[in-house]
């Protein structure tokens, strides 16, 4: 599908367009919440502050995700090099990410998008699901059973960090560095605890907004073998308290990332309001929240269904 034909020149070079000014930005954005919500538990620290900010967090480090996802995709900033720097110093490491080899795989999920070799398909081609297995699903989330295997992941690679390939071994020592630093600023600022936050999120938190993230984007869709992007891809229309948790960035317009890889985060929702006022999404339907979304790709359980 080439939008080429949809978009006039203007409009095209318009949400195409990097800036490097819009790209420092937003990652500066996105450390500044991170700081910011550490900062407010060590002043108010409780209980309801400790929960609600390994929930934040958990949303942070998927925002470290998208950033990554977009150097990735060199369109956060307007060079190859600025892209590759930021992606590989600032926003990969917090989270132990590999820009190169999350590329890899992900190119192929744009490639074969629609088709049965999508590789990204056994994260929702199940879908949809009875609501008693998303239950479950969430629950793993919840209580760290699916983190866990991310701890797990990065320790093997500590251990026979002799054995990777030079490529992975830097992504893991500057995963190490970055988060040690972390430890060393709180440490200075007289709270090392608040590191546990960070690791908390990352086993209990951030792997059920992962998956949430997920299913919104392909899980029950008209039709997961289409090659038509309308069809096999989701964009979600969501609000502020969303969007700070399971959709930073503006991630949530993932239909208008399918159809041009090549727009910036901060043009998607540009390019989803051009489309819909030239008529370019009729019959399309945009869920306005996640929890409709959820009731949308989960069918009631089959006892529950007999016994109304």
């Amino acid at each position: 599908m080439n939008l080429k034909e949809i978009l006039n020149p203007d409009e095209f070079r318009a949400v195409t367009a990097s800036s490097d000014l819009r790209g420092a930005w937003i990652v500066l954005c996105q450390w500044t919440l991170v700081v910011g919500i550490f900062a407010a538990v060590a002043l108010w620290t409780n209980p309801l502050t400790v929960i609600l900010a390994i929930c934040l967090l958990g949303g942070r480090q998927l925002g470290f995700g998208v950033l990554v996802h977009e150097c990735g995709h060199r369109s956060l900033f307007r060079t190859q090099r600025l892209n590759e720097l930021v992606g590989d110093w600032l926003v990969a490491p917090p989270t132990f990410n590999n820009v190169k080899a999350y590329m890899r795989g992900h190119l192929h999920h744009h490639r074969l998008a629609g088709t049965h070799e999508d590789p990204d398909l056994p994260n929702y081609q199940d879908y949809p699901v009875t609501r008693s297995r998303l239950r479950r699903k969430l629950v793993r989330d919840l209580t760290g059973q699916t983190g866990w295997r991310t701890v797990r992941g990065i320790g093997r690679g500590l251990s026979n960090i002799a054995e990777l390939t030079p490529e992975n071994r830097a992504a893991l020592l500057r995963g190490v560095g970055m988060n040690l630093l972390m430890l060393a600023v709180m440490t200075a600022c007289g709270a090392p605890w608040l590191y546990l936050l960070w690791a908390a999120a990352l086993v209990f938190a951030n792997p059920l907004i992962s998956r949430i993230r997920q299913v919104a984007e392909h899980a029950a869709v008209p039709d997961l073998y289409d090659l038509d992007a309308r069809r096999n891809t989701r964009t979600l229309e969501a609000g502020r308290l969303a969007r700070l948790v399971f959709c930073p960035h503006d991630i949530n317009y993932h239909l208008e990332h399918h159809l041009l890889a090549s727009v910036p985060i901060y043009r998607l929702r540009i390019l989803h309001r051009m489309l819909k006022t030239k008529g370019f999404y009729a019959g399309v339907e945009f869920p306005r929240s996640y929890w409709q979304l959820l009731r949308q790709v989960t069918t009631p359980d089959q006892r529950l269904a007999a016994a109304g």
